[in-house]
Protein backbone atom coordinates (compact mmCIF):
# COMPACT_ATOMS: atom_id res chain seq x y z
CA UNK A 1 0.00 0.00 0.00
CA UNK A 2 1.38 3.40 -0.86
CA UNK A 3 1.94 6.15 1.68
CA UNK A 4 -1.06 8.46 2.06
CA UNK A 5 -0.43 12.21 1.93
CA UNK A 6 -2.15 15.48 2.81
CA UNK A 7 -5.90 15.46 3.26
CA UNK A 8 -6.21 11.77 2.36
CA UNK A 9 -3.92 10.84 5.25
CA UNK A 10 -5.94 12.93 7.69
CA UNK A 11 -9.13 11.26 6.46
CA UNK A 12 -7.47 7.87 6.84
CA UNK A 13 -6.60 8.60 10.43
CA UNK A 14 -10.10 9.71 11.33
CA UNK A 15 -11.98 6.96 9.53
CA UNK A 16 -10.15 4.14 11.23
CA UNK A 17 -9.46 5.85 14.54
CA UNK A 18 -6.01 4.40 14.95
CA UNK A 19 -3.70 4.56 17.89
CA UNK A 20 -0.15 4.27 16.76
CA UNK A 21 3.34 4.11 18.05
CA UNK A 22 7.03 4.36 18.03
CA UNK A 23 8.79 1.44 16.65
CA UNK A 24 12.06 0.52 18.25
CA UNK A 25 15.17 -0.35 16.31
CA UNK A 26 17.72 -1.52 18.85
CA UNK A 27 17.39 -5.28 19.25
CA UNK A 28 15.04 -7.62 17.48
CA UNK A 29 13.82 -11.11 18.21
CA UNK A 30 11.13 -13.22 16.55
CA UNK A 31 7.97 -14.01 18.45
CA UNK A 32 6.50 -17.51 18.66
CA UNK A 33 2.72 -17.10 18.43
CA UNK A 34 0.38 -19.85 19.45
CA UNK A 35 -2.91 -19.38 17.61
CA UNK A 36 -6.42 -20.55 18.32
CA UNK A 37 -9.55 -19.64 16.38
CA UNK A 38 -13.15 -18.78 17.12
CA UNK A 39 -16.14 -17.71 15.02
CA UNK A 40 -18.48 -15.92 17.44
CA UNK A 41 -22.24 -15.35 17.23
CA UNK A 42 -24.01 -12.05 16.84
CA UNK A 43 -25.43 -10.13 19.76
CA UNK A 44 -28.85 -8.56 19.99
CA UNK A 45 -29.85 -4.89 19.73
CA UNK A 46 -29.84 -2.84 22.91
CA UNK A 47 -31.86 0.33 23.32
CA UNK A 48 -30.09 3.64 23.78
CA UNK A 49 -30.79 6.06 26.61
CA UNK A 50 -30.42 9.82 26.33
CA UNK A 51 -29.40 12.44 28.86
CA UNK A 52 -28.43 16.07 28.51
CA UNK A 53 -25.55 17.11 30.76
CA UNK A 54 -24.05 20.55 30.53
CA UNK A 55 -20.57 21.41 29.34
CA UNK A 56 -18.16 23.88 30.83
CA UNK A 57 -17.52 27.06 28.82
CA UNK A 58 -14.42 27.03 26.66
CA UNK A 59 -11.34 28.64 28.12
CA UNK A 60 -8.60 30.29 26.06
CA UNK A 61 -5.19 29.17 27.32
CA UNK A 62 -3.16 32.00 25.82
CA UNK A 63 -3.37 35.12 23.69
CA UNK A 64 -1.70 34.19 20.39
CA UNK A 65 0.34 36.57 18.33
CA UNK A 66 -0.60 36.87 14.64
CA UNK A 67 0.14 33.63 12.82
CA UNK A 68 0.44 31.55 15.99
CA UNK A 69 -1.89 28.77 16.97
CA UNK A 70 -4.59 29.59 19.49
CA UNK A 71 -5.96 26.99 21.91
CA UNK A 72 -9.20 26.64 23.85
CA UNK A 73 -10.16 23.90 26.29
CA UNK A 74 -13.66 22.68 27.07
CA UNK A 75 -15.04 19.87 29.21
CA UNK A 76 -18.33 17.99 28.98
CA UNK A 77 -20.05 16.34 31.92
CA UNK A 78 -21.13 12.71 31.56
CA UNK A 79 -23.55 10.67 33.69
CA UNK A 80 -22.15 9.90 37.13
CA UNK A 81 -20.36 6.58 37.30
CA UNK A 82 -19.50 6.47 33.59
CA UNK A 83 -15.75 6.34 34.24
CA UNK A 84 -14.93 7.07 30.58
CA UNK A 85 -11.76 5.37 29.38
CA UNK A 86 -11.25 5.94 25.64
CA UNK A 87 -12.75 8.31 23.07
CA UNK A 88 -13.14 8.30 19.29
CA UNK A 89 -14.57 11.17 17.22
CA UNK A 90 -17.61 9.93 15.31
CA UNK A 91 -18.17 10.55 11.62
CA UNK A 92 -21.37 12.51 12.36
CA UNK A 93 -19.56 15.16 14.43
CA UNK A 94 -20.24 13.50 17.76
CA UNK A 95 -17.76 11.70 19.99
CA UNK A 96 -17.91 8.04 21.08
CA UNK A 97 -16.58 7.04 24.49
CA UNK A 98 -16.35 3.85 26.50
CA UNK A 99 -18.16 4.09 29.83
CA UNK A 100 -16.08 1.51 31.65
CA UNK A 101 -17.83 2.05 34.95
CA UNK A 102 -21.35 1.45 33.67
CA UNK A 103 -20.67 -1.05 30.88
CA UNK A 104 -21.91 1.19 28.08
CA UNK A 105 -20.85 2.91 24.90
CA UNK A 106 -21.62 6.61 25.01
CA UNK A 107 -22.06 9.21 22.30
CA UNK A 108 -21.67 12.92 23.04
CA UNK A 109 -23.02 15.77 20.92
CA UNK A 110 -20.50 18.61 21.42
CA UNK A 111 -23.04 21.18 20.19
CA UNK A 112 -25.31 20.91 23.23
CA UNK A 113 -23.72 18.31 25.54
CA UNK A 114 -26.43 15.70 24.92
CA UNK A 115 -25.34 12.13 25.68
CA UNK A 116 -26.74 8.89 24.33
CA UNK A 117 -25.70 5.61 25.99
CA UNK A 118 -25.94 2.04 24.75
CA UNK A 119 -25.69 -0.91 27.14
CA UNK A 120 -23.19 -3.50 25.92
CA UNK A 121 -24.33 -6.44 28.03
CA UNK A 122 -24.13 -7.90 31.52
CA UNK A 123 -20.58 -7.78 32.87
CA UNK A 124 -19.35 -5.29 30.28
CA UNK A 125 -16.29 -3.17 31.12
CA UNK A 126 -15.27 -1.55 27.84
CA UNK A 127 -11.74 -0.24 27.46
CA UNK A 128 -10.92 0.97 23.93
CA UNK A 129 -13.07 2.36 21.13
CA UNK A 130 -12.13 3.24 17.56
CA UNK A 131 -14.13 4.02 14.43
CA UNK A 132 -13.73 1.41 11.73
CA UNK A 133 -13.67 1.71 7.95
CA UNK A 134 -17.41 0.94 8.08
CA UNK A 135 -18.03 4.06 10.18
CA UNK A 136 -19.07 2.02 13.22
CA UNK A 137 -17.50 2.09 16.69
CA UNK A 138 -15.50 -1.04 17.54
CA UNK A 139 -14.83 -1.76 21.21
CA UNK A 140 -12.36 -3.88 23.16
CA UNK A 141 -14.40 -5.04 26.15
CA UNK A 142 -12.38 -6.55 29.00
CA UNK A 143 -15.47 -7.45 31.01
CA UNK A 144 -17.07 -9.41 28.19
CA UNK A 145 -13.67 -10.65 26.93
CA UNK A 146 -14.93 -9.81 23.47
CA UNK A 147 -14.62 -7.44 20.55
CA UNK A 148 -17.89 -5.51 20.21
CA UNK A 149 -19.33 -3.61 17.25
CA UNK A 150 -22.18 -1.13 17.66
CA UNK A 151 -24.27 -0.03 14.70
CA UNK A 152 -24.18 3.78 14.85
CA UNK A 153 -27.69 4.13 13.39
CA UNK A 154 -29.67 1.38 15.14
CA UNK A 155 -27.60 0.83 18.29
CA UNK A 156 -27.46 -2.90 17.52
CA UNK A 157 -24.68 -4.61 19.47
CA UNK A 158 -22.71 -7.50 18.01
CA UNK A 159 -20.20 -9.37 20.13
CA UNK A 160 -17.20 -11.44 19.01
CA UNK A 161 -16.04 -13.42 22.08
CA UNK A 162 -12.46 -14.57 22.44
CA UNK A 163 -11.94 -18.35 22.63
CA UNK A 164 -11.70 -20.13 25.97
CA UNK A 165 -7.91 -20.39 25.65
CA UNK A 166 -7.73 -16.60 26.03
CA UNK A 167 -10.08 -16.26 28.98
CA UNK A 168 -9.26 -13.16 31.02
CA UNK A 169 -7.23 -11.60 28.20
CA UNK A 170 -7.78 -8.11 29.68
CA UNK A 171 -8.53 -6.54 26.31
CA UNK A 172 -7.06 -3.09 25.81
CA UNK A 173 -6.99 -1.42 22.40
CA UNK A 174 -7.53 -2.13 18.69
CA UNK A 175 -6.56 -0.85 15.23
CA UNK A 176 -7.52 -1.70 11.65
CA UNK A 177 -4.78 -2.66 9.22
CA UNK A 178 -4.58 -1.75 5.54
CA UNK A 179 -6.75 -4.72 4.56
CA UNK A 180 -9.57 -3.91 6.99
CA UNK A 181 -8.61 -6.56 9.55
CA UNK A 182 -8.98 -5.50 13.18
CA UNK A 183 -6.00 -6.26 15.46
CA UNK A 184 -6.19 -6.00 19.24
CA UNK A 185 -4.19 -6.39 22.45
CA UNK A 186 -4.84 -8.15 25.75
CA UNK A 187 -2.69 -7.04 28.67
CA UNK A 188 -2.52 -10.50 30.26
CA UNK A 189 -0.31 -11.62 27.37
CA UNK A 190 -2.34 -11.81 24.16
CA UNK A 191 -2.81 -10.14 20.82
CA UNK A 192 -5.19 -11.12 18.05
CA UNK A 193 -7.03 -10.42 14.83
CA UNK A 194 -10.67 -10.32 13.74
CA UNK A 195 -11.94 -10.47 10.16
CA UNK A 196 -15.13 -8.35 10.27
CA UNK A 197 -16.52 -9.96 7.12
CA UNK A 198 -16.23 -13.61 8.16
CA UNK A 199 -16.31 -13.09 11.91
CA UNK A 200 -13.25 -15.31 12.29
CA UNK A 201 -11.18 -14.38 15.33
CA UNK A 202 -7.69 -15.65 16.17
CA UNK A 203 -5.55 -15.02 19.23
CA UNK A 204 -1.80 -15.36 19.74
CA UNK A 205 0.41 -15.69 22.82
CA UNK A 206 2.55 -12.56 23.13
CA UNK A 207 6.33 -12.62 23.63
CA UNK A 208 7.49 -11.92 27.19
CA UNK A 209 4.09 -12.65 28.67
CA UNK A 210 1.98 -9.87 30.14
CA UNK A 211 1.95 -6.33 28.83
CA UNK A 212 0.41 -5.84 25.34
CA UNK A 213 -1.43 -2.51 25.58
CA UNK A 214 -1.43 0.15 22.83
CA UNK A 215 -1.73 -0.76 19.16
CA UNK A 216 -1.65 1.21 15.94
CA UNK A 217 -1.46 1.09 12.16
CA UNK A 218 1.06 2.99 10.09
CA UNK A 219 0.03 4.97 6.99
CA UNK A 220 1.05 1.89 4.99
CA UNK A 221 -1.40 -0.23 6.98
CA UNK A 222 1.14 -2.21 9.01
CA UNK A 223 0.44 -3.03 12.67
CA UNK A 224 2.57 -2.41 15.73
CA UNK A 225 1.67 -2.83 19.39
CA UNK A 226 3.32 -1.67 22.59
CA UNK A 227 3.92 -3.76 25.69
CA UNK A 228 3.71 -1.90 28.98
CA UNK A 229 5.08 -4.66 31.22
CA UNK A 230 7.39 -6.09 28.55
CA UNK A 231 8.62 -2.64 27.55
CA UNK A 232 8.93 -3.36 23.85
CA UNK A 233 7.23 -2.73 20.52
CA UNK A 234 5.92 -5.66 18.53
CA UNK A 235 5.85 -5.53 14.73
CA UNK A 236 3.16 -7.95 13.59
CA UNK A 237 3.52 -9.94 10.40
CA UNK A 238 -0.05 -9.65 9.11
CA UNK A 239 0.29 -12.80 6.99
CA UNK A 240 1.01 -15.27 9.77
CA UNK A 241 0.68 -13.30 13.03
CA UNK A 242 4.36 -13.61 13.98
CA UNK A 243 5.84 -10.75 16.01
CA UNK A 244 9.24 -9.13 15.75
CA UNK A 245 10.21 -7.69 19.13
CA UNK A 246 11.91 -4.27 19.08
CA UNK A 247 13.37 -2.74 22.24
CA UNK A 248 13.63 1.02 22.97
CA UNK A 249 16.91 2.65 24.04
CA UNK A 250 15.70 3.10 27.62
CA UNK A 251 15.38 -0.25 29.37
CA UNK A 252 12.17 -0.71 31.33
CA UNK A 253 10.64 2.45 29.86
CA UNK A 254 7.12 1.00 29.91
CA UNK A 255 5.71 1.59 26.44
CA UNK A 256 2.04 2.30 27.01
CA UNK A 257 0.40 3.83 23.92
CA UNK A 258 1.61 4.22 20.35
CA UNK A 259 0.85 6.36 17.28
CA UNK A 260 2.27 6.88 13.77
CA UNK A 261 2.96 10.24 12.19
CA UNK A 262 2.43 11.11 8.54
CA UNK A 263 5.92 9.94 7.58
CA UNK A 264 5.47 6.54 9.18
CA UNK A 265 7.67 7.39 12.17
CA UNK A 266 6.38 5.80 15.35
CA UNK A 267 5.81 7.66 18.60
CA UNK A 268 5.35 6.12 22.03
CA UNK A 269 4.48 7.28 25.52
CA UNK A 270 6.89 5.82 28.07
CA UNK A 271 4.99 5.40 31.32
CA UNK A 272 7.83 4.39 33.63
CA UNK A 273 10.51 6.59 32.03
CA UNK A 274 8.26 9.66 31.74
CA UNK A 275 9.37 10.27 28.17
CA UNK A 276 8.07 10.64 24.64
CA UNK A 277 10.13 8.89 22.00
CA UNK A 278 10.19 8.53 18.23
CA UNK A 279 11.58 5.72 16.12
CA UNK A 280 12.08 5.84 12.37
CA UNK A 281 11.76 2.33 10.92
CA UNK A 282 13.40 3.52 7.70
CA UNK A 283 16.81 4.01 9.28
CA UNK A 284 16.42 2.44 12.72
CA UNK A 285 17.03 5.71 14.57
CA UNK A 286 15.57 6.60 17.95
CA UNK A 287 15.15 9.88 19.85
CA UNK A 288 13.68 10.43 23.32
CA UNK A 289 12.61 13.53 25.28
CA UNK A 290 11.66 13.67 28.97
CA UNK A 291 8.35 15.38 29.65
CA UNK A 292 8.65 18.65 31.60
CA UNK A 293 8.47 18.51 35.38
CA UNK A 294 9.44 15.90 37.92
CA UNK A 295 8.40 12.24 37.92
CA UNK A 296 6.32 12.50 34.76
CA UNK A 297 4.03 9.60 33.83
CA UNK A 298 3.30 9.62 30.10
CA UNK A 299 0.09 7.71 29.41
CA UNK A 300 -1.57 8.66 26.10
CA UNK A 301 0.04 9.62 22.81
CA UNK A 302 -1.64 10.94 19.66
CA UNK A 303 -0.21 12.63 16.56
CA UNK A 304 -2.49 15.22 14.97
CA UNK A 305 -2.87 16.22 11.32
CA UNK A 306 -0.01 18.73 11.65
CA UNK A 307 2.31 16.04 13.07
CA UNK A 308 2.29 17.66 16.52
CA UNK A 309 2.44 15.05 19.28
CA UNK A 310 -0.04 15.09 22.17
CA UNK A 311 0.41 13.22 25.44
CA UNK A 312 -1.13 13.01 28.88
CA UNK A 313 0.93 13.30 32.07
CA UNK A 314 -0.72 11.83 35.16
CA UNK A 315 1.77 13.47 37.52
CA UNK A 316 1.23 16.96 36.11
CA UNK A 317 -2.52 16.34 35.71
CA UNK A 318 -2.20 17.78 32.21
CA UNK A 319 -2.42 17.23 28.49
CA UNK A 320 0.91 18.06 26.88
CA UNK A 321 1.66 19.09 23.29
CA UNK A 322 5.11 18.41 21.85
CA UNK A 323 6.30 20.19 18.71
CA UNK A 324 8.87 17.95 16.96
CA UNK A 325 10.09 20.84 14.81
CA UNK A 326 11.14 22.99 17.76
CA UNK A 327 11.45 20.16 20.31
CA UNK A 328 9.35 22.16 22.78
CA UNK A 329 6.46 21.26 25.05
CA UNK A 330 3.29 23.14 25.93
CA UNK A 331 1.19 22.04 28.91
CA UNK A 332 -2.60 22.25 29.34
CA UNK A 333 -3.39 21.49 33.00
CA UNK A 334 -6.86 20.32 33.98
CA UNK A 335 -9.13 23.37 33.96
CA UNK A 336 -10.44 23.24 37.53
CA UNK A 337 -7.54 21.41 39.15
CA UNK A 338 -9.49 18.19 39.70
CA UNK A 339 -7.52 15.00 39.15
CA UNK A 340 -8.49 14.02 35.61
CA UNK A 341 -6.56 10.82 34.73
CA UNK A 342 -6.90 11.22 30.97
CA UNK A 343 -6.04 7.76 29.67
CA UNK A 344 -6.36 8.17 25.92
CA UNK A 345 -6.37 10.86 23.27
CA UNK A 346 -7.79 10.88 19.76
CA UNK A 347 -8.84 13.69 17.47
CA UNK A 348 -9.86 15.16 14.17
CA UNK A 349 -8.47 18.25 12.42
CA UNK A 350 -8.44 21.13 14.88
CA UNK A 351 -9.52 19.05 17.90
CA UNK A 352 -7.91 16.69 20.40
CA UNK A 353 -10.31 14.72 22.62
CA UNK A 354 -9.64 12.88 25.86
CA UNK A 355 -11.59 11.02 28.52
CA UNK A 356 -11.21 12.22 32.11
CA UNK A 357 -11.75 8.86 33.75
CA UNK A 358 -11.56 10.29 37.26
CA UNK A 359 -14.14 13.07 36.78
CA UNK A 360 -16.80 11.56 34.47
CA UNK A 361 -16.02 14.15 31.80
CA UNK A 362 -14.71 14.42 28.27
CA UNK A 363 -12.22 17.14 27.45
CA UNK A 364 -11.36 18.75 24.13
CA UNK A 365 -8.59 21.13 23.15
CA UNK A 366 -9.43 23.05 19.99
CA UNK A 367 -6.66 24.76 18.04
CA UNK A 368 -6.34 26.94 14.96
CA UNK A 369 -4.98 30.19 13.60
Amino acid sequence: MSMKTGASRAAWRISIGLTASLVAGCTSAPGSPSAVSSVPPSGSPVAAASVGPTSSPPTATAEPTPGELSFTTETYELPAGSRPHDVAPALDGGVWYTAQGSGELGWLDPRDGTVREIALGAGSAPHGVIVGPDGAPWITDGGLNAIVRVDPASGEVRSFPLPAEAAGANLNTAAFDGDGILWFTGQSGWYGRLDPESGRLRVFVAPRGTGPYGIAATPEGEIWYSSLAGSYLGAIDRADGDVRVVDPPTAGAGLRRVWSDSAGRLWTSQWFAGKVAVHDPADGSWREWPLPGDDAQAYAVYVDETDAVWLTDFTANAIVRFDPATETFRSFPTQDGRTANVRQLLGRPGEVWGAESATDRLVVIRYGR
